[in-house]
């Protein structure tokens, strides 16, 4: 499975001979993401944030879209396929993808609108490795267990590195893979973020947007 990471929380998987490209957002996005994104199968959304869903580029997309209820309201021009946390397992030509439950932080700020009621994870397993895409989330008391998670670090409205790695140890994964971290408004220290990973002994990599990991 190759994993290439886009800006915040967006990463495209390919695996099996499909492309699932997970939060395609707003937030940092390039003109030249367009034609890599295209190339989707599928494509994967948390939540409606705009940092996690470019909904006027995926529309001219053929790929599948998945997503929850409230995500198709606040984007009506999407035909998307609706999901529901902990219900549901997509079957999608040998790869199984179950959609898990995620709790999104809340700040006033988010009041008129813009908070979240429905947020969720997906758990991509190919047969060989599972990848947890958390999506913004806090921590939470669960059971779902993983190869590599994609997990934010940040600490706004979502986990620091501190909560995310006591998360993957749980989870039983082998590799993190930190995101949700281009937010000019809120930066974070990757020294930092090392160095909290390497006391905790989880393994990790940073990946720049644009760069590509075999796993």
């Amino acid at each position: 499975m190759k994993i290439t990471k886009y800006p915040q929380s967006c990463v495209m998987l390919e695996t099996k001979g499909k492309k699932i490209l997970v939060d395609p957002g707003t937030l940092c996005f390039k003109e030249e993401y367009i034609d890599e994104w295209a190339k989707a199968d599928y494509i994967l959304i948390t939540h409606k944030h705009g940092d996690h869903c470019h909904a006027e580029i995926i529309k001219n997309f053929d790929a599948e879209i998945f997503s929850t209820e409230e995500v198709q309201k606040a984007y009506p021009q999407l035909a998307i396929n609706i999901v529901e946390a902990d219900l549901d397992i997509l079957e999608l030509k040998g790869i199984e993808i179950e959609v898990v439950a995620a709790v999104h932080g809340y700040i006033p700020l988010f009041k008129g609108g813009k908070e979240v009621y429905e947020n969720v994870g997906y758990i991509i397993d190919d047969g060989d490795k599972k990848v947890y895409i958390t999506s913004d989330t806090i921590c939470f008391p669960n059971n779902y267990k993983a190869d590599i998670i994609c997990g934010c670090v940040s600490g706004h409205v979502c986990m620091t590195e501190w909560e995310l790695s006591l998360f993957a140890k749980e989870a039983g994964a082998e590799l993190v893979i930190p995101v949700h971290m281009d937010a000019p408004m809120h930066p974070v220290d990757i020294e930092k973020v090392k160095k909290t990973f390497e006391e905790f002994g989880v393994k990790y990599k940073i990946l720049a947007n644009g760069e590509t990991t075999e796993i």
